[in-house]
Formats: C-alpha cells, sequence, structure tokens
C-alpha cells in the first residue's frame, strides 16, 4: 500500500515536471533543470532522474537550436538585404525544410517516449489499484457466503418450529374434535 503511495506520489511529480518543462517552452523562458525544478516545486534531484532528464536535456537542445536558428535567420536576412542569390535562398529553404523534418521527427519520439511513460504508469496504478478492488470483492462474497450460510440455518430452524407447530395444531384440533363430540353425546 506505502509503495503504491510512493509510486503515485512520483507520478503525479514527473508529470508536474512535464507540465513545467510545457510552460516553460510555452513562454520562452531560459529552460534548465533548476528553472524546472522551480517552476514544478520539487527537488532538482527529480529532475535528473531517468525517464525526466532526457525530457529536459531535450527541451534544453530544442532551445538552442531555436536560438541558433534565429541567429541563422537573423544572418540570413542580413544576406538577404544585402542581395543573397537565388540559389542561396534555396539553399535556405532546403536547410530549413530539413530541420523542419528533424524537428517534427524530434516531437514524435518525445511523444512517444511521454505516452510509453503514462502508459506504463498507468498500468502499474491500474493493476494495483485492480488488485485491491479484486481483493475487497472477494472478501466481500466470502461476508455474503456466510451470512447465507446463516440465514439458510435460519430458515430450516424457522422451518422445523413451523413443522412442529402445524403437528401441534393439528393433534390440538383432533382433540378438541373429540372433546366436542364427547360432550355433545353425553349431554
Amino acid at each position: 500500500m506505502l509503495a503504491a503511495a510512493r509510486a503515485d506520489d512520483s507520478r503525479r511529480k514527473r508529470a508536474r515536471v512535464l507540465a513545467a518543462l510545457e510552460e516553460l517552452k510555452a513562454g520562452g523562458e531560459k529552460i534548465s533543470a533548476q528553472a524546472v525544478a522551480r517552476r514544478a516545486g520539487v527537488s532538482r534531484a527529480l529532475v535528473y532522474s531517468g525517464g525526466v532528464r532526457e525530457h529536459v536535456q531535450a527541451a534544453i537542445a530544442g532551445q538552442a537550436r531555436a536560438a541558433d536558428r534565429a541567429r541563422r535567420r537573423a544572418e540570413t536576412s542580413g544576406a538577404r538585404a544585402a542581395g543573397a542569390s537565388a540559389a542561396s535562398l534555396a539553399c535556405d529553404l532546403q536547410l530549413a525544410r530539413e530541420e523542419i523534418k528533424q524537428l517534427r521527427a524530434e516531437r514524435d519520439k518525445l511523444k512517444a517516449a511521454v505516452q510509453r511513460g503514462l502508459g506504463a504508469a498507468l498500468e502499474h496504478a491500474g493493476a494495483a489499484e485492480l488488485t485491491a478492488r479484486i481483493n475487497e470483492l472477494l472478501a466481500q462474497v466470502e461476508r455474503l457466503a456466510v451470512e447465507r450460510d446463516a440465514a439458510a440455518a435460519h430458515n430450516a430452524q424457522l422451518q422445523a418450529r413451523l413443522t412442529e407447530a402445524e403437528n401441534s395444531l393439528t393433534a390440538n384440533r383432533q382433540a378438541l374434535k373429540k372433546m366436542i363430540k364427547s360432550a355433545n353425546v353425553e349431554g
């Protein structure tokens, strides 16, 4: 039970780290392990742990590539202003397309990693919760079986008492009939 609670807490903290990472990226803020830990409200040790560190490093690398792209664009726009050739513009376009392909592949890879991580977390949590629920239901089945057996025994006792009462009633009726007949014959 304690291990499940710890695993659940760890899963929540890791989700907060990934959410903080996305917030930093979306806000255009500088990404670092310390910034992610501060935003998520977790220790830096968690940010450096396996399964989280890779996401942070990929975001830092992506931010560095974005800065490089911005620098190259600035240089390219300066070259265009200076009268860049069609061949140079075509080369820039081809480079941009390649970079877009790389970014899409990286995005897909990160998405898959997050999905695998979440899937494993859900499977683990699901298995623990299902096991607990199954144990709870088995205990309830046992309790209900004991109650059923007790009710059946009580029912059998009541049936025996009813049969005895019916027999006694029948005997009393017959005795009463005899007494009435004898009283009528004598009187």
